[in-house]
Parts: C-alpha cells; structure tokens; sequence
C-alpha cells in the first residue's frame, strides 16, 4: 500500500510479515472474500489491483476466478509486492509495482479495477481515481472498499485510545488518520465525480466481525504490524513492547482473556466507467 503523502512510511522492514500473519486474517479476510465473490459474478476477461498488500485479495482472486481471467495485482511498495509474491496463489498472476496515481497500462485496458482497503493511502484520490477510470474500458467496474469511523472498529479503536493514554502531548494516530480518515459517504461520492466518473456509485455499509484466539493478536497486529509502529516508536524508541503490552490488557479487560470478538465495519463502492 502507497502511503498517506503526509510523511507516513511505506509498508516495510519486518511490517509486512507481521502484517500478513496477523492482521490479514483479524480485519481484510472477510472483506477480500467478499470482493472476490463480487468480481467472481462479472465476465470478466482481465483485473487490476491497486494497493494489493501481501495479497490477500489477489489469492482470492485466483481461487475465485477462472484461469482464463489476467490478474495483475500492484502495489507502491515492493517489499510488500515481495512478501505477497514469496507467499504465491493458486495460479500464476503478474505481479508488478505501480503508483495508483501514475499506472503503467494503456487506455481501456481492464474489464475491473479492484482496489482493498488502499484508496485511504492516496495522496490525491481524484487522481487515482481518474486512472482507474483511464484504464477501464467503457461499462468497466472500479470495485473497492474502505473502513468506516474508528469508532465503528472497535479492536483499533480501543488501541488508540491506550496509545493516547501511552503519549498525551502527542498521541500516534495513524490509525485514525489514514486507514479510517475516508470514511465520509459524500467526499467519497465527490472524489469520483471528480476523477472523471460520472455514473452514479452504488456505496453498501458492510459490517462484520474481527475475531482472535487473545488479546495478544489484536495487540500485536495493530501496534507492530501498520506505520503505528512507526509512530509509537518515534515518541518512545524503546516503548513499542510495553506499548505492545498495554494494549494487549486493555483489549484483555474490554474483550475477554480467551478468544477476543469485535466489530468491524467498512463501505464497499461500486462504480461504472
């Protein structure tokens, strides 16, 4: 995934790796299972992904979708490119860097443009959002997702607040900035209409449920596996384990000592070219 254009870091060092083993399945499982079905019902001869991660809605993809049908999944940062790539699918995909602002494909070349949880890390959405529109041809989908308020989310909701508690003069908010800063219906709507679509979108609220064996899970997967630990460790160098540990109590104390159960919720967009 591209990142925020505000000095937040690429996806990289150890991140993708604990990205993928934690917090692929806690909070984008569903949800790439989900777009995968959607597309799966399209005749489609070819997909692009933008901000494919390590790939979770790409191994989807090829689960779901015949071997016929061209995936080409990008990302901004390689080493999350790699990561996904060292992991592999079920057939063969193409998997090539790319700026979702600057894609490197000609004109009407795709049947759908699927973008998970990445149009939130886009400097410039409109402009994004106007070559995915570039790239499509006519009657194409653009299809992707983003999450909802943090305060819908309660597993990241609740790590901010610790962290808060952690750092007062200068909490980490990466989380509530970046990943849950898009989630205005309207300025959504606004930005494709002004990367050049002019169909109606169809927007669906889709909730759903982010569920760990502990605390541990979700603590680790917030605080070690996004640019929060970035942040965290910009205010304390030494403090990314006992902030790893108070969110592993706190989450504890609110979700249970065992296997852990929260809300998720998240817009998925659909979109005609």
């Amino acid at each position: 995934m591209s990142p925020a254009g505000d000095g937040t870091p690429l996806f990289a060092g150890s991140i993708p790796e604990v990205y993928d083993r934690y917090l692929v399945p806690l909070i984008f499982e569903p949800y790439a299972i989900d777009l995968a079905r959607r597309i799966a019902t399209l005749p489609v001869t070819n997909v692009l992904e933008l901000a494919a991660g390590t790939g979770v809605v790409t191994r989807r993809l090829a689960m779901a979708l015949p071997a016929s049908v061209f995936i080409v999944a990008t990302d901004l940062s390689q080493p999350m490119l790699d990561h996904a790539a060292s992991v592999g699918t079920s057939r063969p995909v193409e998997w090539r860097q790319a700026d979702a602002n600057q894609l490197p494909f000609d004109k009407a070349s795709f049947d759908v443009v699927v973008c998970q949880f990445g149009v939130m890390f886009l400097p410039d959405k409109a402009r994004a959002f106007a070559e995915a529109r570039r790239v499509l041809r006519r009657g194409g989908l653009f299809i992707f997702n983003c999450w909802d308020r943090i305060e819908e989310n309660e597993f990241p909701h609740l790590v901010g607040q610790v962290l808060a508690q952690l750092h007062p003069r200068d909490p980490p908010r990466f989380m509530e900035r970046v990943p849950h800063g898009y989630h205005d219906t309207a300025t959504i709507r606004r930005d494709l209409s002004g990367g050049g679509f002019s169909s109606e979108p169809r927007l669906e609220t889709l909730a759903a449920r982010s569920r760990a064996a502990a605390a541990r899970i979700p603590a680790i997967a917030f605080c070690q596996g996004t640019p929060l630990r970035v942040e965290i460790e910009a205010r304390d160098p030494t403090g990314l384990a006992a902030a790893t540990d108070a969110a592993e109590r706190a989450l504890a104390a609110r979700f249970g000592h065992a296997a852990v159960d929260g809300r998720i919720r998240a817009h998925v967009v659909t979109v005609e070219a």
